[in-house]
């Protein structure tokens, strides 16, 4: 099925937001339309302080738009905090909980019954077995990052925000994080917002990149990434993805 005929599991409809401080409004979006497909995955592109973040923060419910409409799965969400799964930068692992009491958090919160079997199935998956009962200041960055992705996967919705989750990781290992996450997509079939400052990654990572070249915006400039899936890293070396890369980069460079 198309991305065109799929439903669509997360929508913007002309939303406003700024922040207020005791001498003036400082708009970050301005009657921002965008939407994303169930099962899609689309990044977020932009300079710092652009307003990237600030759109998961609308989406999760940490904050409120001034006007406009917020869907997910075709209905109007007013209370979003926890019908979400939400992976931020930093891990954020509990380090007095083991990996496994990690991991069960979102279940916990859910009041659901706790199925051992279940989450030890689910660490194995994610590459995480023989880890349970380890404390997550034993554990490599990417290991850590798979159990922060697990327990957002366990917030039951399947709409995930990742928010810049392999930044702080070395060159090599965000390499093989990025194939191991399109892996686990894959799989789940889940719809991911991707934020991230690093084209590259977009490029292998997304159906569509979404570019967001000033502040405050009213537009989110859309680009559909011209790679077949599965992917793998030397994909990103075809001559339509690296003058694609160029051009973007020549973008931001404009505006630095």
């Amino acid at each position: 099925m198309s991305v065109q005929n799929k439903k669509i599991a997360l929508q913007f409809e002309n939303v406003d937001f700024y922040y207020k401080n005791d001498v003036e409004q400082i708009p970050i979006l301005k009657n921002v339309s965008f939407s994303v497909s169930d099962g899609e995955f689309v990044s977020i592109v932009g300079a710092s302080g652009s307003g990237k973040t600030t759109i998961f923060r609308l989406i999760v419910g940490l904050e409120e738009s001034n006007s406009g409409s917020i869907y997910l799965n075709g209905k109007q969400a007013k209370n979003r905090l926890g019908k979400v799964g939400y992976m931020p930068q930093q891990d954020l692992l509990m380090p007095w909980r083991t990996i496994r009491q990690n991991a069960a958090l979102p279940l916990e919160l859910q009041k659901d019954h706790l199925d051992r079997n279940t989450v030890n199935n689910l660490l194995e998956e994610f590459g995480l077995k023989g880890y349970e009962d380890k404390y997550p200041h034993e554990l490599s960055g990417g290991m850590r990052q798979r159990v922060s992705f697990l327990r957002a996967t366990l917030s039951g919705s399947n709409v995930l925000l990742l928010d810049e989750p392999f930044s702080a990781l070395d060159a090599m290992t965000k390499l093989f994080m990025q194939e191991w996450l399109l892996e686990q997509w894959e799989k789940q079939q889940s719809t991911i917002l991707f934020i991230t400052h690093d084209i590259s990654e977009a490029l292998f990572l997304s159906d569509r990149i979404y570019i967001i070249t000033d502040t405050p915006f009213s537009t989110l400039e859309e680009v559909n990434v011209p790679l077949e899936r599965p992917r793998q890293q030397h994909h990103l070396d075809k001559k339509e993805v690296v003058e694609l890369k160029n051009n973007l980069l020549e973008r931001f460079r404009m505006r630095v």
